[in-house]
């Protein structure tokens, strides 16, 4: 398996492979500098979209991912969303991926959010898999921590097989196929 170019990548895109998807690395936005998204040297970041749902305690639930209780969360519309000291929030990507049947995604926080003691976390994007990806923002800090929409907060790396995996994300029918916005956990 290789990681393939910006090259690739675009003419994936072209495909519908990303939508809605940015050839150019993106640093300001108008008059304002913004977190990076676009398309990198070998991959290409992504940004979330301005509706947040953070993780609450306010009715002492359990976390369970068999049997998840909604209200664990509190949404949080905007361009800008506080995550509290030592707690995490979800958010889904503006853009809508189609991964083709020989390619792996995986996906990385930036390093701007890094250095800053926020975590993001994200399975791999299976061959064929397609949807908003949902992405966990971890605060792994004792002090609030900002997150902001409509940037860039993760870079997908993109893996092509020399050939067809056996059984692909479609061909097994995973549950999370075609999610739009954040999608909470399924059993």
């Amino acid at each position: 398996m290789t990681i393939k170019s910006d090259r690739w990548i675009r003419d994936m895109a072209e495909g519908g492979m990303i939508e809605p998807f940015e050839p150019n690395q993106v640093r300001v936005q108008g008059d304002r500098k913004v977190i990076s998204y676009g398309t990198s040297s070998y991959g290409y970041d992504v940004r979330c979209a301005p509706n947040f749902k953070v993780f609450t305690n306010i009715h002492s639930a359990t976390v369970d991912p068999k049997n998840f209780d909604e209200r664990s969360f509190v949404d949080v519309p905007g361009d800008i969303c506080v995550i509290p000291p030592n707690s995490f929030a979800l958010a889904s990507t503006i853009e809508y991926f189609r991964i083709p049947e020989d390619v792996l995604t995986i996906c990385l926080g930036k390093s701007t959010y890094a250095r800053c003691g926020i975590i993001v976390n994200v399975t791999p994007l299976e061959p064929e898999w397609e949807g908003h990806v949902t992405l966990e923002f971890s605060n792994t800090t004792s002090l609030p921590a900002k997150i902001y929409a409509n940037e860039g907060v993760a870079q997908m790396l993109f893996f092509r097989s020399d050939e067809r995996c056996e059984v692909t994300y479609k061909d097994r029918g995973g549950k999370y196929q075609g999610q739009r916005g954040v999608t909470l956990p399924k059993t």
